[in-house]
């Protein structure tokens, strides 16, 4: 009677001690969860732009991710140093078919000579941002490609490749055996902290591929920032992360938006095609160089996309 007692009093203890573990491992999800919202939320009103308040458009409406409807974002990475005003580096036009789980890249040569919409002048299409920031370069990327932007997402590349040092660097396989004055990236598997990626996204003279090989390293960089990004143990860094990203990320995506964006590409199984300009030339105009995109390329990418979207 008395062992079965104890017995008793044995278990009613460990049960005691298994609630009080699994009451304070749920306390400290919840506040890590609160927290985590509350700096989520203070992150997405910080980087949240709509496009018409963006692009100064009354006639644009806000449009809505939802799993039906065909959209287009213009990425910008912009490349922001003291004292300038920074240009474009990297213009990146992804149209998305929630319908046929399929997504559209097209990446857009910085030199890409075309009319510069909102400032008069036939110019470097990069040059769009620097004359007239987001909406300048939304616009001037509307009318290139003949199709509607409906959101944007534009980074400023030196700040936020600050998020490298704190994932604690990323590795990437580059391709090709580089030197930019002390820096030395040797071709095969490179760990880049911050400092070294920046330089490694801004190469461009040194690569044979110019502009090319630069949007190549330059999305190697991003996918590479993105994979460590996902992992569990980032979760850690998580406000850390969402600091930089507040300071340095604009876009009119809201966290709704988000949300259901994460829900379309996970049904994608990575059925994204690349686009790319082939068949242009570069042409010096009045002591400057541009690429001329040829025509009959340009037709049949703005025909491609259009389809898409429908």
């Amino acid at each position: 009677m008395e062992k079965n007692m104890k017995r008793s009093k044995e278990k009613k203890s460990k049960k005691k001690i298994w609630l009080w573990i699994v009451g304070s491992l749920l306390t400290i999800i919840l506040i890590f969860i609160g927290t985590a919202y509350y700096t989520i939320q203070k992150t997405m009103n910080k980087i949240n732009t709509p496009l018409i308040e963006a692009t100064g458009d009354d006639n644009k409406e806000q449009k809505i991710v939802t799993k039906k409807d065909p959209f287009s974002v213009l990425m910008l990475g912009v490349d922001e140093r003291k004292n300038d005003s920074g240009r474009s580096d990297t213009m990146i036009v992804i149209t998305v078919n929630p319908e046929k789980h399929t997504m559209k890249m097209l990446s857009i040569p910085r030199d890409t000579r075309t009319e510069i919409i909102g400032h008069n002048s036939v110019d470097k299409i990069n040059h769009a941002y620097a004359f007239g920031g987001v909406p300048m370069a939304v616009n001037t990327v509307e009318h290139f490609l003949d199709i509607p932007i409906d959101y944007y997402v534009f980074i400023n590349m030196e700040g936020f490749l600050q998020i490298i040092d704190t994932i604690g660097g990323v590795t990437i396989d580059n391709d090709m055996d580089l030197t930019y004055d002390s820096y030395h990236y040797p071709k095969g598997e490179v760990t880049l902290d911050g400092d070294k990626a920046l330089v490694f996204s801004r190469i461009r003279y040194e690569d044979p591929r110019g502009d090319f090989g630069r949007q190549i390293r330059q999305r190697q960089i991003i996918e590479a920032v993105l994979k460590k990004a996902s992992t569990p143990s980032i979760l850690l860094k998580a406000t850390d992360m969402l600091d930089v990203v507040g300071d340095n990320v604009r876009m009119n995506f809201t966290m709704k938006d988000l949300i259901q964006l994460q829900s379309i590409y996970k049904k994608m199984d990575g059925n994204i095609e690349q686009l790319s300009f082939k068949e242009g030339n570069g042409k010096t105009i009045d002591h400057i160089w541009y690429y001329i995109p040829k025509e009959t390329e340009l037709e049949e990418i703005k025909s491609e996309l259009k389809t898409h979207l429908q």
